[in-house]
């Protein structure tokens, strides 16, 4: 083993030399802004809680610095690179640490499933470290954040946390609350499973190229008790979707016109009224409890 040598200060003028030497430029449509102030670095670090005991997933490895500072502190990394240039940059300064694990893939086989190999290998150095907890730390490349999220949330993967920086409108879609713009299926989802805060709000400046848009680290702790509710995740979250399809409709237009085939109107408003609900009222005012009654009502009709 290569012995240890000191991380580089990941500065915005460090970044920009580095890639000017391997002939690369930020790609925008993979969301390839790098995080420049170390501070906040230390702030994701400070929330993950990392010990030799976790075993971490990184969503974009980009030119490894996060990377570097998760493996100085857990047990074992596994961090998934979608660009191939990226990848084997990372490996040059990471191929040497025995703990972390690079892989070339896109860490999704389509918008509603984690790509299965990668959750193996994932799986399987886990136990090679001998880990006993799973979080996912990563500066998530904004196209894929959604699906990453949820499609962990839902899996039987059993993870302790996730601390992860999303685009500012999606971090006030994971904490809305009912009567809001920004409630929607997600945060109903999340809020079901887990507890969210929203650890940070961050301008673009931070990052390097700087986007368009604000940020913000997200803290994701899935709840036991709140998923133990819940008889199958993925089948809510697909009761969710639908009833979200028409969100300007009222619950019993939205139940009526199902998306996988229209039911019989009377019979849903006997349901509705059955739960104490008013069926002119949207879906969006109702709150989580309301939503997992709704469920529990009607996924034995769908």
């Amino acid at each position: 083993m290569t012995p240890p040598i000191p991380n580089p200060r990941q500065t915005q003028s460090y970044i920009r030399d580095l890639l000017r030497s391997h002939g690369l430029m930020p790609k925008a449509k993979l969301g390839q802004n790098f995080l420049v102030d170390l501070n906040l670095l230390e702030i994701i670090l400070t929330n993950a809680e990392l010990s030799e005991k976790d075993s971490v997933l990184e969503v974009g490895t980009g030119t490894g610095s996060l990377t570097a500072r998760l493996a100085n502190l857990a047990g074992a990394v596994t961090s998934v690179e979608l660009d191939l240039d990226f990848h084997r940059l990372a490996k040059e300064s990471l191929n040497w640490r025995e703990n972390v694990q690079l892989i070339y893939a896109d860490i999704l086989a389509g918008k509603n499933e984690l790509r299965s190999e990668v959750v193996r290998r994932w799986e399987e150095f886990s136990i090679e470290r001998k880990c006993e907890r799973k979080k996912l730390i990563a500066n998530l490349p904004y196209a894929v954040a959604t699906p990453v999220i949820a499609n962990l949330l839902i899996s039987d993967i059993e993870i302790e946390r996730m601390v992860v920086m999303v685009q500012w409108e999606m971090a006030e879609r994971l904490v809305a609350v009912p009567g809001t713009k920004d409630y929607s299926s997600l945060a109903v989802l999340t809020q079901s499973l887990a507890d969210v805060k929203v650890i940070r709000k961050l301008g673009p400046g931070v990052f390097w190229p700087p986007p368009a848009v604000d940020s913000a680290i997200v803290l994701i702790q899935p709840n036991p008790e709140k998923r133990q509710r819940i008889d199958s995740p993925l089948k809510f979250r697909e009761f969710l979707r639908n009833l979200y399809t028409h969100r300007r409709k009222n619950l019993r237009q939205a139940i009526v016109g199902w998306p996988t085939g229209k039911l019989d109107k009377q019979k849903v408003d006997e349901l509705i009224a059955s739960l104490g609900m008013d069926g002119s009222q949207r879906a969006e005012m109702l709150s989580l409890n309301d939503h997992y009654r709704l469920y529990s009502q009607f996924c034995q009709v769908f």
